[in-house]
């Protein structure tokens, strides 16, 4: 018996100190891409890019880096630099525009989050209450194609903001800049200017992260492309440059793609750690944390160096953060789903993770006391376009790998539309998208199974009956007609219940380097029952990402026409 395996694992358990706990990456699989993190005290807070996502530019809090709430949301609504914007995003859906990687900070008693809109300039939010309310956007600069902003405060008092540029809009990319800055952050008190060029050895570079250690000005930022870039670091001598460059991590083969774009952190015990995205395909872009060391010679290195040539490489699992908190990941025990929500503050009178892809109208859904939501019939105008444009689409993100989505519907057409072509719905949405639809037709109402290839192009639906649906009748509530009350004279509901599922599973998706490093397709099989117990097949399909956001699974309740009234669908959630 060769003995020679399991005497260098018992070699290795042995090197851990005593007591050691470990973590496994990511510590969110979930899509909270660009992620930006700050330590007050024992607690960290994170926020992200939300796009044109609502509530937007999500605040979770951990106390140990690799457990995550999320607590609450800084952007509830949206007013440009030269106030309220109509065509922006209330009740309109921009995909991929808004809020691009956010940097968070705490000073002086205030948490503020600065934002580029590559369409409107930069702004920043604050509020001392991190669970919110926020204050309303403050616009430091108006220029289209400004990006990635991140504040930095100098020992001497001064305050500096640097930030990059979206070639999409500035017809420039590759470069960074940066501007002076109030101390109060309410304003830039000086033009932007290029500082550091990387056409020639850092294309793409952007996300920009800016600290200060010892004698040397630090910038972290991604260079390279979303998928397949690594992560620079740059430092100099002045805020102003000239800065010396270098790689201090990226992916090997087998490894995580294109491990860039986040957050250096420290530890009250004085450690060091690196949070970053890595760009899954329709999972989004999901969390990893890294260790950090400094070298001798004053750079950084992010996560493992197998090789010794100075270039860090993701880990896998890595030791607990030493943060003085309780709470750690026990023997790669998966993290919480971020989705779960302790906070008091809802906006919108839901749970945070609920996003709708614009800033909302308060006539389209109700919390029901069962905790339960009641989606109101919206008026399309082009009621026979594909959803990739529905503002009132309420949407979570993917919480794993594989998961399941049990959904309990109650829809209630509006009489006044009977038979019209109202509609309530269950769909993954992306550039791509697939779900059910029961629709009020005059033969009743039917299912449908819906499928929309290239939906961002225009394209229509591919719609499959699937039967109709039993409809029973909701008299009208006569417990006043004691009362002397008048007859209720509308006619009574109709209700169709049922139930779908959606089943997710992970797959391989066969695409080079993406598929070496482990990311996945995502196959969606949709299935429905009448009594919770019988389950038939619906149909599949494999999701797509949207416009620089995972795919995400939803609810929506539409009307072809503007009566003066709405139908509504009544929904039950279970996630597992």
């Amino acid at each position: 018996m060769n003995l020679r395996p399991l005497l260098l694992i018992i070699a290795c358990l042995a090197a851990l100190p005593l007591g050691a706990q470990r973590y496994t990456n990511p510590v969110l699989h979930a899509d909270y891409s660009d992620p930006d993190v700050c330590r007050v005290g024992e607690d960290y807070y994170m926020t992200a890019s939300s796009f044109n996502c609502f509530p937007g530019l999500p605040i979770l809090h951990s106390q140990d880096l690799v457990h995550w709430k999320l607590i609450g949301a800084a952007l509830t609504e949206y007013p440009g630099p030269n106030g309220p914007d109509p065509e922006a995003f209330r009740e309109t859906v921009r995909p991929g525009d808004g809020a691009w990687a956010p940097a968070i900070r705490y000073h002086e008693g205030w948490f503020m989050i600065f934002c580029g809109d590559p369409d409107r300039g930069i702004f920043m939010v604050r509020t001392q209450d991190p669970r919110g309310p926020w204050e309303p956007p403050v616009w430091l600069v108006r220029e289209r194609g400004f990006i990635d902003p991140c504040p930095f405060w100098d020992e001497d008092g001064n305050a500096y903001l640097s930030h990059g540029c979206a070639g999409s809009r500035a017809g420039l990319k590759s470069v960074l800049f940066l501007a002076p800055m109030s101390p109060d952050g309410m304003r830039l008190t000086g033009p932007s200017r290029i500082i550091y060029d990387g056409h020639l050895t850092q294309p793409t570079i952007e996300g920009t992260k800016m600290y200060r250690r010892g004698g040397f000005y630090y910038i972290f930022a991604p260079a390279g492309g979303v998928a397949t870039g690594w992560q620079t670091v740059l430092r100099s001598e002045s805020p102003w440059g000239p800065y010396e460059e270098r790689v201090v991590m990226a992916s090997a083969p087998g490894t995580i793609n294109g491990p860039h774009q986040g957050a250096w952190v420290d530890t009250p015990s004085g450690g060091d750690w690196f949070l970053h995205f890595q760009d899954k395909g329709a999972y989004g872009r999901i969390v990893h944390l890294q260790p950090l060391s400094w070298g001798p010679d004053g750079w950084p290195l992010i996560g493992e160096d197998p090789d010794g040539d100075g270039v860090g490489q993701p880990v896998a699992s890595w030791k607990t953060p030493e943060t003085g908190s309780a709470s750690g990941n026990r023997n790669g025990e998966q993290p919480e789903y971020a989705g779960e929500t302790t906070a008091d503050y809802r906006p919108y009178g839901l749970d945070l993770s609920w996003q709708y892809p614009s800033v909302p109208s308060p006539y389209w859904h109700f919390t029901l006391p069962d905790g339960g939501i009641r989606l109101y019939s919206v008026y399309r105008e082009n009621a026979g376009e594909n959803l990739w444009t529905c503002p009132n689409l309420l949407q979570r993100k993917f919480p794993a790998e594989d998961f399941t989505v049990t959904a309990r519907l109650a829809f209630r057409p509006n009489p006044q539309l009977s038979g019209r072509g109202e509609s309530a719905g269950f769909v993954v949405m992306g550039e791509d998208y697939a779900g059910l639809r029961i629709v009020d037709t005059a033969e009743g109402a039917i299912l449908q199974f819906i499928e929309c290839q290239n939906a961002s192009k225009g394209t229509s639906e591919k719609v499959t009956d699937l039967g109709l649906l039993p409809y029973r009748s909701e008299p009208v509530d006569d417990r006043y007609a004691s009362r002397n009350v008048p007859p209720v004279k509308y006619a009574p509901f109709n209700v169709a219940e049922i139930r779908l599922r959606l089943e997710v599973k992970a797959v391989p998706t066969g695409n080079g380097a993406r598929a070496e490093s482990g990311t996945a397709g995502a196959r969606c099989t949709f299935s429905y029952s009448l009594d919770g117990r019988k389950w038939k097949s619906a149909g599949s399909f494999l999701a797509r990402e949207g416009r620089w956001i995972g795919a995400k699974y939803g609810f929506f309740c539409n009307r072809p026409a503007p009566k003066n009234d709405a139908g509504c669908v009544d929904i039950a959630v279970a996630v597992n």
